[in-house]
Formats: C-alpha cells, sequence, structure tokens
C-alpha cells in the first residue's frame, strides 16, 4: 500500500498539481497513465509465467499447484487493471463534457463560416439568419444537456447505452431529431422575421405533412427503433438469452461494432445509410430552407428497411452459454479411466467467453458448479494470451469436495448466465 501511494505522489508537485506521470484516478491524465501502466505490467508478467519463469520453487514441483498459483497471480493482477481501467472510464467520462461542447460550438461556427461564404454574390437573407439563430439555440439547449451530464459524457450522455457504450440505435435516432428540430426552428425565425400574409401563410404550408411526410416517417421509425431496441436487449438479458457485460468506457467504434470489437453488418450498413439520407436531407433544407426537407420516398424507404435490418440483427444476436460435453482431461502418458476427484475435466461448447469479456478480470470471474461445489475456473498463460479459459473449452479440476457419484455441472460466465446442467459421473 505503501508503494502504491508513493507511485501515486510521484506525479505530483510541490503545489499539488497532479503532472503527467500521475497514476492516480483523480485526473483524466494520471487516471491514464495510472492504467497504461498497470496493462503493461500485467502483460509482462503473464507473458514471464507462459514462459514458466517467476513461479516459486514451493509450487514449481507440482503442475496443479503452480497453476493454481499462477492463476491467483494473475487473477490479483488483472483486477488492479481493472480498477485502474475503471477509473480511468471515469474520468475520461468526466472530461468528454468540454470536448463535447467544443464540438457543438466549433459546428456553429462552421455554419456561419459557410453562410458568409455562400452569401457573397447572393447576398445576405433572413433565412441565412434564420439559421444561425436556430444553430444558436440547439448549441444552448446541447450546451446545457453537456453541463447537466457533465460526469456522464456531456452532450453524449443520452445515447450512451446501460452498458457503457455508445448505442448506435439512439445516435442515429438523435441525429434525425437534431436535424428535424433544427429545420423547425429555421423555419420559426423566417416566420418571425415574415412581413406579410402571404409570406407567413407560404412558410406554414412548409410545415404540411404532405412536404415532410418522408422525413416525418423516417423520425417516427428510427425513434422507435431505439426504445424498441432497448426493450429487446433489456428483456433478453433478464432472459438469460443475451450476454452483455459492461465497458469501461464509451468508444466512437462502438457504432461500428458489437460487443468484442468485431465489425457488425446490421450496425454498419444502419449508419451508412442512415449517414447518407441525413447528408441529402440538410442539402435540401439549405436549398429549400422555407420548408420541411422533402426526403424523397425512394430514399425514406431505403433508410426503413436498413431500420428494419437492424432491429432484426438486435433479435438474431447472443444465445446462452450451452454444455455439449464433459470429459476427463489426459495427459500424454496417462492411462485411461474415469473421472474421480483430483482430475481435471474438460468442457466442451459454446458461448462461455461472453463478448467483450476477453480480459482477464472478466475470464476470472467464470465459475463452474460441480454438485454443490463451486469452482473458479483458473488462468492458464500463453503468450499473447491464455489457452484457458476459452469460449468453447473450459478446464477445471474436480475437487475433493465432491461426492463421488453422479453430479451436476454448470458453467457461470463472467455475464451472470449460467448454462443448463449437465450430468457425469465421478468414480471412488
Amino acid at each position: 500500500m505503501a508503494v502504491r501511494e508513493a507511485g501515486q505522489r510521484a506525479g505530483v508537485d510541490a503545489g499539488g498539481a497532479h503532472t503527467g506521470g500521475c497514476t492516480c484516478g483523480g485526473c483524466p491524465h494520471g487516471a491514464r497513465e495510472g492504467h497504461r501502466r498497470a496493462v503493461a505490467a500485467f502483460l509482462v508478467r503473464r507473458d514471464s509465467f507462459a514462459a514458466g519463469e517467476g513461479v516459486p520453487a514451493a509450487v514449481a514441483h507440482s503442475a496443479f499447484a503452480s497453476r493454481q498459483w499462477v492463476s491467483e497471480e494473475l487473477t490479483q493482477s488483472a483486477g488492479d487493471v481493472a480498477e485502474r481501467g475503471r477509473a480511468e472510464g471515469d474520468a475520461w467520462l468526466a472530461g468528454l463534457w468540454r470536448w463535447t461542447l467544443g464540438a457543438v460550438w466549433a459546428g456553429v461556427i462552421v455554419l456561419l463560416l459557410v453562410q458568409a461564404l455562400t452569401a457573397v454574390g447572393a447576398g445576405w437573407s433572413s433565412a441565412r439568419t434564420a439559421g444561425l439563430l436556430a444553430a444558436a439555440v440547439v448549441g444552448c439547449a446541447l450546451s446545457a444537456a453537456a453541463w447537466f451530464h457533465r460526469a456522464r459524457g456531456g452532450a453524449l450522455a443520452p445515447v450512451i447505452g446501460e452498458d457503457n457504450r455508445l448505442s448506435t440505435s439512439r445516435v442515429i435516432a438523435g441525429s434525425w431529431v437534431l436535424v428535424v428540430a433544427y429545420a423547425v426552428l429555421v423555419i420559426v425565425g423566417e416566420l418571425a422575421a415574415a412581413s406579410g400574409p402571404a409570406e407567413r401563410d407560404a412558410l406554414i404550408d412548409g410545415l404540411e405533412l404532405a412536404r415532410g411526410a418522408g422525413v416525418v416517417t423516417v423520425l417516427a421509425v428510427v425513434c422507435a427503433i431505439a426504445v424498441l431496441v432497448r426493450r429487446v436487449v433489456g428483456v433478453r438479458v433478464l432472459a438469460q438469452r443475451l450476454q452483455k457485460v459492461r465497458a469501461h468506457r464509451p468508444r466512437a467504434a462502438d457504432l461500428l461494432t458489437d460487443d468484442s470489437g468485431r465489425g457488425a453488418f446490421a450496425d454498419i450498413q444502419y449508419v451508412v445509410i442512415s449517414g447518407v439520407a441525413l447528408v441529402f436531407t440538410c442539402v435540401r433544407l439549405a436549398r429549400r430552407p422555407d420548408q420541411l426537407p422533402d426526403l424523397p420516398w425512394g430514399l425514406a424507404l431505403v433508410v426503413l428497411v436498413s431500420a428494419g435490418t437492424y432491429l432484426a440483427g438486435k433479435y438474431a444476436e447472443g444465445g446462452r452459454p450451452v454444455i455439449l460435453s464433459v470429459v476427463r482431461s489426459r495427459e500424454a502418458g496417462d492411462l485411461d479411466g474415469p473421472i474421480r476427484t483430483g482430475d481435471d475435466i474438460e468442457i466442451r461448447g459454446a458461448g462461455f467467453v461472453p463478448p467483450g469479456a476477453q480480459g482477464a478480470d472478466r475470464l476470472a470471474r467464470m465459475v463452474v458448479r460441480i454438485g454443490a461445489v463451486h469452482v473458479h475456473v483458473p488462468l492458464v498463460p500463453v503468450v499473447g494470451g491464455f489457452s484457458n479459459p476459452t469460449d468453447a473449452v473450459l478446464t477445471v479440476p474436480v475437487p475433493a469436495e465432491v461426492e463421488p457419484g453422479r453430479v451436476e455441472v454448470q458453467v457461470v460466465t463472467a455475464a451472470g448466465v449460467e448454462t443448463g446442467r449437465y450430468a457425469i459421473d465421478v468414480a471412488e
């Protein structure tokens, strides 16, 4: 403890300010540096154990004892990495609101520059003024949201899911909400500046459903998709048909990948098609700021098909872990025989490692229930990773506390989901 405190104080100068070498969780730079150092130390420790180095002589004579000792050491080290990761994620989220605030007002400034450049020759108009005022109103609203949610990511807080990842459905729905709200505010600004009844009637006609039916339909569908996806995921998690593991912090890549970081087709196509439709909508708004953007029904239908594909992908993903077979683990030269206490058993199946749970701290949380005894799955390091546990195979010892006879085996994953029971016979 004293060593850790000294290491944390090493990054604090004489005035008490945190510097770049700080490893505490009190500031973003210190938390990030502390997490980076903890990860580097863990990787070195794991690879040294994988090479057979660092194991005390007191346990080196026994393969079982050395494996358990290495697993416990790696579990403790992984716990420190996870703690540092959570501190880094919290500090990153707490500092993100300033970046979201800057991005919002940078967008307003970019709009001002574009308005000024396009006004050369054409002249300034009331529509340009209304556009800038609408952008300022939206910017103020997002700034207020960033301030009130400054501990949870600022303006991005509403689109961060319960698993601490960016939600693709919420980002898409939020983008459409902002564009449509901005379009309505532009018309409101022009209506306030209109001088004649004919001009005011034309602006009110621009809000007719016949003109904006496509964009209104898309807005309704993407918002419904965002709400429905949250409900679908929540129900499937509670029913143990979907495994969700909380991330340390949200990332931009979450919009295009699944929980394990692999590219997800359903998410990618939804983001790409919706992004193209949003660009078209913004261009139409710039050309005709006196009415709701008239999104063509062909493009609107493409967005609806994309949204349906995304929702179907959410229904199709996931599944409960399953045990397919349990066999006695046999080393080279061992005799064949039944399962007895003290033997290693190999559990074969699928879905043992949930997406996003490939970290050592999550792998160390896996438990196998053999009868009434809970056995923690040992971590077996290899260079670059772990050979046990894996998504399809787990190896655990049968403890002496297990009574001979017919017992049932269950796997409890890092997400807390249990497999079905699988019966095995333990011989005396």
